[in-house]
């Protein structure tokens, strides 16, 4: 089944990006799978990772989307429940 990486919203980037560094707790999201794949011992580098198998690949994404979608989920609990 093909993914579409492509985000809905274009002007949503920065968010996404923020969210991104919060969950893996990182200043810079640009290092953000990079410490996922350190936390998840996946030996990610800048650059080709050709090497790597999907699975390890997914550890990563999992990694990294897994914990995004559970903090927008508690975000949007919290934002509901203010609003009651």
């Amino acid at each position: 089944m093909a993914r579409r990486n492509k985000i809905l919203v274009p002007e949503a980037r920065k968010g996404l990006d923020a969210l991104k560094a919060k969950v893996v707790q990182t200043a810079n999201p640009e290092n953000a799978k990079f410490e996922a794949a350190e936390e998840v011992g996946v030996p990610l580098k800048k650059g080709y990772n050709g090497q790597l198998t999907s699975e390890q690949a997914g550890k990563v994404g999992g990694r990294l989307g897994g914990s995004m979608v559970r903090e927008l989920v508690k975000m949007a609990q919290e934002n509901l429940s203010k609003k009651q």
